[in-house]
């Protein structure tokens, strides 16, 4: 039981209809009242919380206790004979250690502000529970910025520390003098670098005496800047609250896991997804994080992982399935795989029945944003309907509007959008940073409006459409990219693609597909393939939507959290790069 402000909430909650594998519920009638109270808005959530004291150093306890089964809780692999494992309390006894550092020696204070730019290391994973402890505001990014990039951020975020690999620095280096709130340069490398701290010589020197701090439910935790495919960057805020405290209410809603069970997710450290399936998501179920650092995503590298290593849930984007589907599947043999997830964008229908067809599991998929999370998911038990992304998650009143935000009825196409008012749900993010004309620009009536559009039917199931933006208006019929896509995937030629609008002079726009190839029909003749694809897109869904202009590629320009970029190719079209 965790113990917060005089509410017990167990941890492993039995999930409604289904077979329960975890703890046995230990809640009293009165207590378990209380908690739905809170789940249902109808008491105040607790004051304080934090997620490493409350949740991680919780989790030591009942494993020192012997209460837990004896597998890691954090277990990391480089795919060239090193690994990591750390149990909870080690993991507790290392980030103290760097919450240390970041006090004593960077000499940071409560409310600053850190950008952490690693790749799958595991001292992302300590800096980020170290800064909890410090009470710091972790701002995560990919180790694929520019120094242009890192300039924003910098200047943005007004952030006083950053953590970075010496293959970074010097990018850092190049801006820094434009940066005057910056203070520390924290640089994990085994060589050193002048202006910049040593951090594996400082925290193997520092002791683990800490007091983990008290924070406030919405006290600042993190900071993301949205991969948005228009504009610069936001900041998106989020609290304790909206982070850590979520998943404790939100029972298995898409993540079903016990303690003795593993996952892995392959996402981006500067992705919210790692910070949901990597980090506070699996750790409220005390389960197992697996990492492996993965600096290229090599197909054959993750399914022989997968046949390695105890690995029970698999979590990736659309892109990851599209390309393990490309390998002769039937050369694997998982040991343990039960359960797969993908998100970020749609998954093709062909993909799922690919990988289902080999591996006899389905993949499940979510939906959400930066700014709030898992939005919906098809999670365990429920009905797949392929092409769509499930049901509501908890705590969300998620429905489809139209302009004015009134709500449509079942089968109607508008924007996906989920209830902000009266009660604003535990799970949103606080606002967007610096930006109150963008924070209220995203409400709409008693909406928060997401800018995909997509329907529900009469089982309370959603599908995407496609982003507000992406959507194509020929001859008057409005042609939603995905509809495209998932018929050219289904093409042997097809890898992967991606459908925008391109200009006309008489249907005013049409569908253009740029499509990349599988390496077997590279000589193939493109003008007859061409016609091929176009026939076939006719022939699986409405002949409308075919691509009237079709162009191949040897890649899509993507996002850093592997989103296609399908504005740049759109501008591209209409003559605005």
């Amino acid at each position: 039981l965790l113990k917060l402000q005089n509410l017990k909430l167990l941890w492993i909650l039995k999930p409604p209809n289904r077979t329960f594998h975890g703890h046995p519920r230990l809640l009293s009638s009165d207590v378990h009242s209380q908690y739905e109270s809170i789940r249902q808005g109808k008491q105040e959530i607790p004051k304080y919380f934090n997620f490493a004291s409350d949740v991680l150093d919780r989790w030591s306890e009942i494993e020192k206790a012997g209460k837990r089964p004896s597998n890691p809780a954090f277990w990391w692999v480089n795919g060239k004979g090193e690994e990591v494992k750390w149990s909870f309390e080690e993991l507790g006894f290392l980030s103290r250690k760097v919450a240390n550092v970041l006090t004593k020696e960077c000499g940071l204070q409560k409310g600053d502000r850190l950008i952490l730019i690693l790749p799958r290391i595991p001292e992302w994973w300590l800096v980020k529970v170290a800064c909890m402890r410090a009470g710091i505001v972790i701002i995560p990014g990919t180790s694929q910025l520019s120094a242009k990039d890192i300039l924003y951020r910098l200047q943005a975020s007004k952030a006083a520390c950053i953590v970075t690999t010496d293959r970074l620095a010097p990018a850092v280096d190049s801006v820094a003098s434009q940066c005057q709130l910056l203070k520390t340069k924290l640089m994990v490398s085994k060589g050193s670098r002048e202006g910049w701290l040593n951090f594996t010589e400082l925290y193997q020197n520092q002791s683990a005496d800490h007091c983990c701090i008290k924070t406030r439910i919405q006290d600042p935790m993190m900071i993301f800047f949205t991969s948005g495919t228009t504009g610069s960057p936001k900041m998106t805020l989020h609290s304790q609250g909206s982070l850590g405290f979520r998943p404790l209410l939100s029972e298995r809603y898409w993540l079903d896991l016990t303690s003795s069970q593993m996952i892995w997710n392959t996402a981006d450290t500067g992705w919210i997804l790692t910070s949901i399936a990597s980090f506070f998501d699996p750790w409220v179920f005390g389960s197992c994080i697996f990492i492996h650092n993965l600096p290229q995503t090599d197909s054959e590298v993750i399914l022989n992982t997968l046949c390695r290593f105890p690995i029970d849930a698999l979590v990736g984007a659309p892109t990851l399935f599209r390309m393990l589907v490309q390998n002769d599947l039937s050369k694997y043999k998982f040991k343990s795989l039960k359960y797969c997830v993908s998100g970020g964008e749609p998954l093709n229908p062909e993909v799922m029945e690919q990988w289902k067809s080999y591996t006899g599991l389905d993949i499940h998929e979510v939906y959400g944003q930066t700014e709030m999370g898992i939005i919906c998911s098809v999670s365990k038990g429920m009905k797949i309907k392929p092409g769509s992304m499930g049901k509501a998650a908890p705590l969300y009143d998620v429905q489809i509007v139209d302009k004015n935000a009134n709500i449509l009825p079942p089968g109607q196409q508008g924007e996906i959008a989920i209830r902000s008012k009266p009660i604003r749900p535990l799970g949103f993010f606080s606002e967007y940073l610096d930006n109150p004309k963008k924070t209220a620009e995203s409400e709409r009536g008693d909406f928060y409006v997401t800018g995909d559009r997509g329907t529900m039917d009469e089982e309370g199931y959603f599908q995407f459409i496609g982003r507000d933006d992406d959507i194509i208006i020929s001859s008057g019929y409005r042609i939603g990219p995905f509809e495209v896509e998932s018929a050219l995937i289904e093409h042997p030629a097809v890898v992967e693609t991606a459908v925008v609008s391109s200009p006309d002079p008489l249907r005013g726009e049409v569908v253009k597909a740029f499509v990349v190839l599988s390496p077997t029909f590279s000589s193939t003749d493109l003008t007859s393939l061409t016609r091929d694809l176009q026939d076939h897109v006719k022939k699986t869904t409405a002949p409308y939507k075919y691509p009237r202009k079709v162009e191949f590629v040897k890649e899509l320009p993507k996002t850093v959290t592997g989103k296609i970029k399908r504005n740049e190719l759109r501008d591209k079209e209409w003559g605005r790069i």
